[in-house]
């Protein structure tokens, strides 16, 4: 851990003391984070494809003190988690952006936010934790129509809510892409933002995730890695 990094958390933890707060992934009175659950927010990448073949590499599972950092970031305004969950998403986003990188630049392009989304967090997650991976973000996607909650609907229903749902604000040449999603459960948006900049011409490489849900209704062939990535977020 660096010292720019050690110096947020203090001072991270220091705002969540003075703002009565408690740790993300087990309530421990003070904190925004505990070490104990600092430690669980390690990399175990998971592997996996969307229905229409392309890979998505996720940096951890949704579940446990993983999915409850995530609900407090999207739910609760916990900015501050960016960071520790910005450590993990770089631990897959910046071997995909050194795999497609060929001639020219590779464009990490986030999925977008809806306009209702922002307007009620005041954020956009995905745009947030790619640059708290030390990225930057290339905004190529628009949301053109509205959709329904994804949450509840299998495979199928999924890929036929967000189809047509997105379009690229600007043609391209060609240009690599990474897309990147903090939640992946079917891939169906992923599919779609392939699509909107496919038709665009830009050529997308392959997509990142913070987290992928443990579903049975998930990615095809979603499977663990059988061992932790460490990076910056030891305690």
């Amino acid at each position: 851990m660096t010292w720019t990094q050690r110096s947020h958390d203090l001072l991270a933890e220091l705002g969540g003391f003075l703002l009565g707060a408690s740790c993300a992934g087990c309530d421990l009175p003070g904190v925004l984070l505990c070490a104990g659950c600092r430690s669980s927010l390690v990399p175990a990448l998971v592997d996996g494809r969307t229905p229409s073949g392309l890979d998505v590499r996720a940096a951890l599972s949704f579940e446990g003190v993983a999915a409850r950092c995530i609900r407090r970031l999207k739910g609760d305004g916990e900015t501050l988690l960016a960071r520790p969950l910005g450590d993990a998403l770089a631990a897959v986003l910046v071997p995909a952006i050194d795999a497609a990188r060929g001639a020219g630049e590779v464009l990490v392009v986030p999925v977008p936010t809806t306009r209702s989304a922002f307007r009620r967090r005041g954020y956009r997650v995905p745009d947030l934790l790619i640059r708290r991976a030390g990225a930057r973000t290339a905004q190529l996607l628009r949301i053109v129509r509205s959709r329904e909650d994804q949450r509840g609907l299998g495979v199928v229903e999924r890929a036929q809510n967000v189809h047509g749902a997105m379009r690229a604000r600007r043609s391209g040449a060609g240009e690599r892409v990474v897309l990147v999603d903090d939640v992946v459960t079917t891939g169906a948006t992923l599919d779609e933002a392939t699509r909107a900049l496919s038709a665009a011409g830009y050529r997308v490489i392959s997509a990142v995730a913070l987290a992928a849900t443990p579903s049975r209704r998930g990615l095809t062939g979603h499977s663990s890695s059988t061992h932790r990535r460490h990076g910056g977020n030891d305690p």
